[in-house]
């Protein structure tokens, strides 16, 4: 790929970790700074692979930055992001997309200005798991696609993350942390949304941090820890979604696709790889299916390394499958849910995309 695609990292908190570990194993990204609120961490992280650690603000003056991965918080998604894009970075931006999709609105309109790439996760979608279930789907496996559940149920992220205050404020809940994983998996499966319904709840007013220093602390809830909803895609399939942090477990599929032919389950879209399987009218016994499709090595930080295989930093921004109008759709998804449950009837999504293209059988 000639040189190496010059990264600097901000936000140096928990998923740190698994993007580290992609740019350590990619040749074609080379991390050279990392920069976070506290200065001291982002100093201890970056020693340990082999960048400087910096404030925000210097990172973004570095010429030796080509592209920006903001990890901060969804609340601070849009500022980062927009202020890498006045340094004329290009940004790859954690889930969601940003906070509202007015942020997001603004984000996309600077990028496009600036003629920089503006990528958002998530890129689990890349791996074998959600593009085997997309081969299955487009070979015809299951005849015409109909309709899909996508469920994801747990007891919330303050039993385990040290600084979970963020899942329960605006910008969190489990729609907007978990549901980018569901929704881009169903657009990748099924196209995009034209229409949702929604209902939400939150029938605590507070939560209890589990582990970490703050053991014990009460934070409050100020967004819906519970959403279940009904997406109208394009192509008149209909998918049926439940996100919550108020259950304890569930035993379905963490997305089933139903077809005219047949039903598809596809593996935990929140990983890369995963046991897709497939029953049909004419075998309706479950069959696993082969792997036939995804990067086989994808980790988080490979939505990036797509973009730049595919060209977006050398001749065509908008190139790659983890383009930010992607995950903009899919945040508008989401912020119409919420809307739909708040007001009582149906919202209609305005923005639309393409099926991202298909990932073939890739050993990278």
């Amino acid at each position: 790929m000639g040189q190496p695609l010059r990264v600097g990292l901000v936000g140096a908190g928990n998923i740190s970790a698994q993007y580290l570990a992609t740019f350590d194993r990619l040749a074609d990204l080379e991390l050279v700074a990392v920069a976070d609120l506290d200065l001291e961490r982002a100093r201890s992280v970056a020693e340990q692979h082999g960048a400087v650690g910096l404030k925000v603000p210097e990172l973004l003056s570095r010429d030796d930055v080509d592209a920006v991965v903001n990890l901060t918080v969804p609340a601070a998604h849009a500022d980062v992001s927009l202020a890498a894009v006045a340094a004329g970075k290009g940004v790859y931006v954690e889930k969601p997309l940003a906070a509202t999709t007015a942020a997001a609105t603004q984000m996309l309109d600077a990028a496009s200005a600036a003629g920089v790439v503006l990528g958002g996760a998530p890129d689990t979608v890349l791996g074998t798991g959600v593009q085997t279930a997309r081969s299955a789907v487009d070979g015809g496996a299951i005849g015409i696609p109909t309709s899909a559940m996508a469920t994801m149920v747990t007891p919330g992220h303050e039993r385990w993350h040290p600084a979970p205050d963020f899942y329960y404020q605006p910008g969190g809940g489990p729609l907007l942390d978990m549901g980018p994983y569901y929704i881009t998996a169903l657009v990748t499966l099924l196209g995009p949304v034209v229409r949702v319904i929604g209902a939400a709840s939150a029938l605590r007013d507070e939560r209890v941090i589990g582990s970490g220093p703050r053991a014990g602390t009460r934070i409050p809830v100020s967004t819906p820890s519970h959403v279940t909803g009904a997406l109208v895609h394009a192509s008149g399939a209909i998918s049926t979604l439940l996100m919550s942090f108020d259950a304890v477990a569930s035993r379905a599929a963490n997305i089933e696709v139903h077809g005219t032919e047949g039903s598809l389950a596809v593996p935990d879209p929140n990983h890369f790889a995963g046991t897709v399987s497939v029953a049909t009218t004419e075998d309706p016994a479950w069959r696993e299916l082969p792997v036939s499709a995804g990067y086989r090595g994808a980790a988080r930080g490979y939505g990036l390394a797509d973009l730049l295989w595919e060209g977006a930093f050398a001749s065509d921004p908008t190139a790659g499958r983890a383009q930010g109008v992607v995950a903009f759709h899919v945040l508008e998804v989401m912020e119409g849910v919420l809307e739909a449950a708040r007001e009582g009837r149906s919202v209609e999504i305005t923005s639309t995309v393409e099926r991202p293209a298909a990932v073939p059988l890739d050993d990278r």
